[in-house]
């Protein structure tokens, strides 16, 4: 059966746009999970890490299996799983089972995603029409995140914040029966090892989850008590045998001479500086419009609208400047606008206007974060095999992902910390959360000022179109 390769696009696109769209949509809800469901306030970030942390932990594993499996089957597996946890997710009636939901929903992600962009590479032949796939691929992922905080707001207001994971049911079924008729069963590849390298998987993001663990419970018991120090040092050693597992497999997910390249290596630390500070940002800054400025859900997803179009317009003119002045400069200019994004923000107070003391912020942070973003995923693949691109997209993504998560538990847990000190000395409820924002967000700073200096070792390139297209896709 002949089928039409953009009614496939626009199938890979959806699916693609929801997994996105699960990122923020869900930020804006928060408050009103926190008071439904009884989450403590170090618990709370759960909700977003569970998600981030197995997303980003399974990506690779993702792409393996799509490879090895058929790129079909696993698609649809992965987009079953996503909506059956979002329907179990909307359905919870306690933290631990929303935050468990939420972590196989991102395992969902994990699977749906890469094996939708091997769908997309195999239907669009390389050239202009793959470009033009990529670009829009990119582009709606892109707008997920945008729309995400004002849907979010307007299921939230208007129905409940179950319905900001119910709404991927019904989206999830249509796509589910039409990809018979529009998505081609590709034979899935049968060179080379056939192993999922499994154990590194389970080993890196069980690490990582330890790592996290560990940071969150030092707010209430201290960096220095055993349970603290346990899971820290038991996550450093997953790690340790991560790395161990992944050098001695014939197959391992992330092949590591790759980081021999010192462009992915570098653009792989940014990214997860990236990914620390806007996923902090948006967490910290979703609360306080709503806890502490009394912003309606739909009020708070309205006033983060200009931070996303200032993303969106930062792509455009980042795409056209790297052509023309390389990727360093680009990534520079991009990470000094996130330090002096975030830096605005931290001055925002209880009573302050929004255009004067959020709005310059989230316009300069909004240009910033993918000013960085789109060189570094350039940078990122400029300097290995063309065999090994995707491979290297996958690990830089992961590298994003987890970064946010690291970054929001240890921003979270230093706000708390404030937030409870001045409580503790008897300031109000609300000056005590605008202490707790501020100090977060001069944090989220700290990550930006790190990537300012990481920037500065990348090298200078100058990429050709196809790198731009294989940027937009793996934003």
């Amino acid at each position: 059966m002949r089928r039409s390769p953009w009614a496939t696009l626009a199938v890979l696109a959806l699916a693609q746009f929801i997994v996105v769209l699960d990122v923020t949509i869900v930020n804006v809800a928060l408050p009103d999970i926190q008071a439904d469901l009884n989450f403590s306030a170090d618990t709370l970030q759960w909700v977003i890490s569970a998600y981030t942390l197995l997303f980003g932990g399974f990506l690779l594993l993702g792409g393996r299996m799509a490879d090895l499996l058929g790129p079909r089957r696993v698609f649809v597996a992965g987009l079953l799983l996503f909506g059956v946890t979002s329907l179990v997710a909307g359905l919870s009636d306690s933290p631990g089972f929303l935050i468990g939901a939420r972590a196989v929903q991102g395992l969902g992600g994990a699977l749906l995603s890469p094996a939708a962009l091997a769908i997309l590479t195999v239907t669009f032949a390389h050239g202009r029409d793959r470009n033009i796939a990529m670009g829009v691929w990119g582009g709606l992922a892109g707008l997920g995140g945008t729309l995400g905080v004002v849907a979010g707001g307007v299921l939230v207001d208007a129905l409940s914040w179950q319905w900001v994971f119910f709404v991927n049911v019904p989206i999830v079924i249509a796509l589910v029966a039409v990809i018979p008729v529009f998505v081609p069963d590709t034979r899935h590849n049968t060179d080379g090892p056939r192993t999922f390298d499994t154990v590194g998987a389970v080993l890196g993001t069980s690490g990582l989850l330890a790592i996290v663990y560990g940071v969150v419970r030092a707010e209430p018991k201290g960096w220095g008590s055993p349970e603290v120090v346990g899971f820290l040092g038991g996550g450093v050693i997953l790690l340790a045998l991560f790395v161990w597992v992944e050098s001695r497999s014939s197959a391992p997910l992330v092949p590591l001479r790759l980081f021999r390249s010192r462009a992915l290596s570098v653009s792989s630390v940014s990214l997860a500086l990236n990914g620390a500070g806007f996923l902090s940002m948006f967490f910290l800054t979703a609360i306080y419009l709503q806890q502490v400025r009394g912003d309606s859900a739909l009020e708070a997803g309205v006033h983060f609208l200009p931070m996303g179009g200032a993303a969106v317009l930062g792509a455009v003119v980042a795409s056209q400047l790297v052509q023309r002045v390389g990727t360093r400069t680009v990534q520079l200019a991009g990470a000094v606008l996130s330090v002096l994004g975030l830096l605005l923000l931290s001055r925002a107070d209880a009573t302050g206007s929004y255009a004067a003391q959020l709005l310059p912020g989230f316009l300069l942070f909004g240009a910033g974060i993918i000013g960085v973003g789109v060189p570094a995923q350039i940078a990122a693949v400029s300097e290995v095999e063309h065999h090994e691109a995707g491979a290297a997209s996958g690990a830089v993504t992961t590298m994003y992902q987890v970064g946010g998560a690291l970054g929001l538990a240890i921003v979270t847990t230093l706000s708390i910390t404030r937030t409870t000190d001045a409580l503790s000395h008897g300031v109000a409820q609300q000056q005590a959360l605008v202490e707790g924002f501020q100090r977060g967000i001069l944090i989220a700073a700290l990550f930006a000022v790190a990537n300012v200096l990481v920037t500065l070792t990348t090298p200078q390139i100058q990429p050709t179109t196809e790198q731009l297209a294989e940027a937009a896709a793996a934003a």
